[in-house]
């Protein structure tokens, strides 16, 4: 599976102006792709006010990516402010080529922003197959949480079945707490024996926040295989490979021993 990581700056609470900053980035990627990675709320930086900010969750960004992954032929994920049913959410999009869309809202509401006093975390986790993968999407302040993020395990005569293969996240992570968003990263993905892929902005925001990216895609041993370089804009695309997952779980099977736990 080819997954593409857009790493680049965010125009502050200007959804126009971002939905046209990233139509000339997916469709500078040349290759084909099955996958193409936003960051968190792409069309506005990481903005707490969604009163003014958030959209219907059927709005102008859905139409758009439905538009994009159609032109594509691929399937794109990031997240939005969205407006439902006079609540606030931080919702992921898993956009498919066909039109045919899942979301996933963010569960962990960054206080120390005071996110959870504007939005509502969301209660489902979101698993998709895509050409083989089981792909977990999450959003940034998850990845502070490895309860939430943990693989599960189906046991059977000697064997195991992880729920997922990927697992992703979507972020608006500060540069000053860089240190923590890789050591997270790479942990999640040796603890849960899946590729992890994690992708950041770049720039400032309209707060005074800067952001370096930092974006990286790691595999199960905990290896960065992605080169994206700290505040760049770049795409990368990498392929992930199922065989080499597969043989790493064959040879170093701890999800036997994984503890059984219900959320």
């Amino acid at each position: 599976m080819k997954v593409s990581i857009i790493q680049t700056i965010l125009h502050w609470e200007d959804p126009v102006k971002n939905r046209t900053h990233f139509d000339g980035l997916i469709s500078s990627i040349g290759e084909k792709t099955d996958l193409i990675v936003l960051p968190e709320m792409f069309t506005t930086g990481f903005t707490m006010n969604p009163k003014k900010m958030a959209e219907p969750s059927n709005g102008e960004t859905l139409n758009w990516l439905q538009q994009k992954a159609k032109a594509k032929n691929s399937v794109i994920t990031g997240s939005v402010a969205v407006e439902e049913n006079n609540k606030y959410y931080n919702r992921l999009f898993w956009v498919e080529p066909n039109g045919n869309v899942s979301t996933y809202d963010k569960r962990h509401l960054f206080r120390m922003a005071h996110e959870d006093e504007h939005f509502s975390m969301g209660t489902k986790k979101l698993i998709k197959n895509l050409n083989g993968f089981n792909v977990c999407p999450l959003v940034c302040y998850d990845l502070r949480f490895p309860v939430w993020s943990r693989n599960t395990f189906t046991k059977t005569n000697g064997s195991y079945t992880p729920s997922y293969d990927v697992l992703i996240y979507v972020a608006n992570w500060p540069e000053v707490r860089n240190y923590p968003w890789k050591q997270l990263l790479i942990a999640r993905a040796i603890e849960n024996q899946a590729y992890v892929i994690g992708v950041n902005r770049i720039g400032t925001d309209g707060n005074n926040i800067s952001y370096s990216g930092e974006s990286l895609i790691i595999n199960p041993r905990g290896e960065i295989i992605s080169k994206t370089k700290s505040n760049e804009e770049s795409i990368e695309t990498i392929t992930l490979d199922k065989l080499y997952l597969e043989e790493y779980r064959k040879i170093f099977p701890v999800g036997l021993d994984a503890d059984d736990f219900t959320l």
